[in-house]
C-alpha cells in the first residue's frame, strides 16, 4: 500500500511539479490483476483500483490498517469504469456495469473481483473510509441514483452530478461518493470554485480520450498550482485546497468526499477576482 502524508498549505507554496505530482497525483490503478491501493492521511481515506482479467482479485488487510480484515473499522464505495464484473462480498455476488456503483458496509470481511471476459475486464475503482455503523450493502445503477444538471455552454460546463453515496440515496457513515458526466464541448469542471474545510475530496477523471487530458487545478485560492491528469488517474485533495479542472476534451469523473459532514452543499465559495 502507498502512503500518503497530510501537508500544510505552506508547503505546497515551495514544492516543484514532480513533487506535487508525488503527494497528490495517483497514476497507477488499474494494471492488469494487481490490487492498487492509496492510503492518505488526508481524512484516511484509501483510494484503490482493481483490475482482474486472468485470475479473481481479493482484498487483503495490510498491516497500516491494524485490524483483521480491511472493512473492520471501515466502509467501501465501488464504482466500475471498465466492462461489466462481478464484486463478491461474503459470498454474494453483485454485478455492475459500467458506471454502477456499489455501497459496501463496515463487517464484510471477504471481497473479491473478477470479470467474466478477460478481453474487457472490469475496472473497479475503491474509496474506503473510516466507520462507525454498519449498514446493508446497495447496488446502485444511474437510475437510482439522485441526479443534478449544472452549467451553461457558453461557460463550457454543461454536465450532470449523479449522486450515489449520499444522504439523500443511502446512508453511510462519512462516505460521499459520486460521479459527474459532462456534456460534448464542455471542458471545466468545479468552476467558479470553492474549498470545504469540512472535508477531503478525491478525483478519478476517466472517459478521456488516449490524446486528452485535464488541468487539474489544486492549492489555496490565492497560491494555485496544477496538476496535469491523463485518463484514468486521480488526484488527492485537501480541504484546504481548491479542486477544479479543464480538459482538452470532454470527460468524467467520480468525486469521493470524507471528513466532518456529508453535507454536499456545505461549500466556501471563492470569487474568481480572488484567484491567483
Amino acid at each position: 500500500m502507498d502512503i500518503r502524508y497530510a501537508m500544510h498549505p505552506d508547503q505546497m507554496r515551495g514544492l516543484g511539479t514532480g513533487e506535487i505530482r508525488r503527494h497528490f497525483l495517483i497514476d497507477r490503478l488499474f494494471m492488469k490483476d494487481e490490487m492498487s491501493l492509496v492510503y492518505s492521511h488526508i481524512d484516511r481515506i484509501i483510494v484503490g483500483g482493481a483490475c482482474p482479467v486472468d485470475q479473481e482479485l481479493e482484498l487483503k488487510v495490510t498491516k497500516e490498517l491494524g485490524v483483521d480484515f480491511f472493512l473492520q473499522r471501515r466502509e467501501m464505495g465501488i464504482i466500475n469504469i471498465g466492462s461489466k464484473g462481478t464484486v463478491c462480498i461474503d459470498g454474494k455476488e453483485y454485478i455492475l456495469e459500467k458506471k454502477e456503483c456499489l455501497y459496501v458496509g463496515m463487517g464484510s470481511k471477504r471481497l473479491s473481483f473478477k470479470s467474466p471476459d478477460r478481453n474487457n475486464p472490469a475496472k473497479f475503482y475503491l474509496n474506503s473510509t473510516p466507520a462507525h455503523l454498519t449498514y446493508p450493502a446497495i447496488k446502485l445503477s444511474m437510475n437510482d441514483a439522485q441526479s443534478l444538471h449544472l452549467g451553461a455552454p457558453e461557460k463550457a460546463n454543461v454536465r450532470t452530478i449523479h449522486q450515489f453515496i449520499h444522504p439523500k440515496v443511502l446512508s453511510s457513515c462519512q462516505l460521499v461518493m459520486g460521479l459527474t458526466v459532462l456534456e460534448p464541448c464542455s471542458m471545466w469542471n468545479t468552476m467558479p470554485c470553492h474549498t470545504h474545510d469540512r472535508r477531503m475530496e478525491v478525483y478519478l477523471y476517466f472517459d478521456l480520450p488516449e490524446d486528452a487530458l485535464v488541468f487539474h487545478l489544486l492549492g489555496e485560492p490565492e497560491e494555485t498550482r496544477h496538476i496535469v491528469v491523463r485518463n484514468e488517474q486521480a488526484v488527492l485533495s485537501p480541504s484546504w485546497s481548491i479542486h477544479s479542472g479543464v480538459g482538452t476534451s470532454s470527460y468524467s469523473f467520480i468525486w469521493g468526499m470524507a471528513g466532518e459532514n456529508q453535507t454536499f452543499t456545505d461549500m466556501d465559495e471563492v470569487p474568481m477576482s480572488e484567484l491567483r
